[in-house]
């Protein structure tokens, strides 16, 4: 019993760090890395209702925050230049991660009955994803500049965009960063993050003007998730098949707003053909890691 707890302990840290990747890579969904991973129903039963059982929550959420903030440290920097001099076999490396969780997804919805109607749900969170991720990926929905997070205007607007993200962030296939994108902030935010981690800026103002900005964001971000996971249980609780064909809808729809076109040179098809075998091997790998070391508790 204490080894499964062990290895339960870090099969959840490594949950967290492929959450921890979703929330700075473009256009991947955690949730779906959470559907992938097998812990999507326990998370947003947590989330949803965080007091209940707290502690067996905190037990339960440990392991992952910390995974994801050691990612994040870590591979902020790595993933930014993955994205900027390898763009289509790094997109295409997560695409291929997201779309090994599809037969899960299909299988979840099986588990009820499955009407024709319910494919209209489909087509619209199909539309939904597919807008928000064209709008992201091709042009700004704001006009006034975002580039400056100092600024008084900017304090005001960042939280409200991670309210809104919050919001959105456990519908599986919705994509925090696609969504930051969209709202002409997420470079903004990045570029923030990357400046807090520089030890050069560490406690002067500016540094604890940045900190204070980025909190305001994360708290802001948690309420929204707090608050919209409720809707979002319930709907997958009494509507379980409509739910996750809804998802797949979300699913599909982000992995066509963020294709990055087909490979250009020799080097480029030889690093995508592998990202698409390690995307899907590492999906396979999670599914059966899942139903080995996720244990209830």
């Amino acid at each position: 019993m204490k080894n499964d707890g062990i290895k339960n302990f870090f099969y959840r840290m490594l949950c967290g760090a492929f959450l921890g990747i979703s929330v700075i890579a473009p256009g991947i969904s955690g949730s779906i890395m959470a559907v992938m991973m097998g812990i999507y129903d326990d998370l947003i039963g947590i989330i949803s209702n965080p007091f209940k059982n707290f502690k067996k929550n905190v037990a339960f959420l440990f392991p992952m925050g910390m995974g994801a903030i050691i990612s994040i440290l870590l591979l902020i920097r790595a993933l930014d230049f993955l994205f900027a001099n390898y763009t289509v076999p790094a997109y295409l490396l997560f695409m291929s991660l997201i779309a090994g969780s599809i037969p899960t997804v299909i299988g979840e919805a099986k588990k009820d009955k499955i009407k024709k109607s319910f494919f209209i749900g489909t087509a619209l969170a199909f539309a939904f994803a597919l807008t928000i991720g064209m709008l992201a990926k091709n042009g700004q929905v704001v006009s006034f500049d975002t580039g400056d997070v100092l600024s008084t205007y900017m304090r005001i607007y960042l939280p409200v965009c991670g309210f809104v993200s919050g919001m959105m962030s456990m519908l599986p296939g919705m994509s925090i960063s696609m969504l930051l994108m969209m709202f002409s902030v997420y470079e903004p935010l990045l570029s923030l993050a990357s400046d807090v981690m520089g030890i050069n800026t560490w406690f002067t103002d500016v540094w604890f003007s940045k900190i204070l900005i980025i909190a305001t964001v994360v708290i802001a971000f948690l309420v929204g998730m707090v608050l919209f996971s409720n809707i979002t249980k319930r709907v997958l609780d009494k509507h379980h098949s409509l739910g996750f064909l809804m998802v797949l809808g979300f699913m599909a729809g982000s992995l066509v707003s963020v294709f990055p076109g087909l490979p250009k040179g020799a080097v480029n098809w030889a690093l995508s053909i592998i990202a698409v075998a390690i995307g899907l091997s590492v999906s396979y790998l999670f599914k059966v890691l899942g139903e080995k070391f996720n244990v209830k508790e």
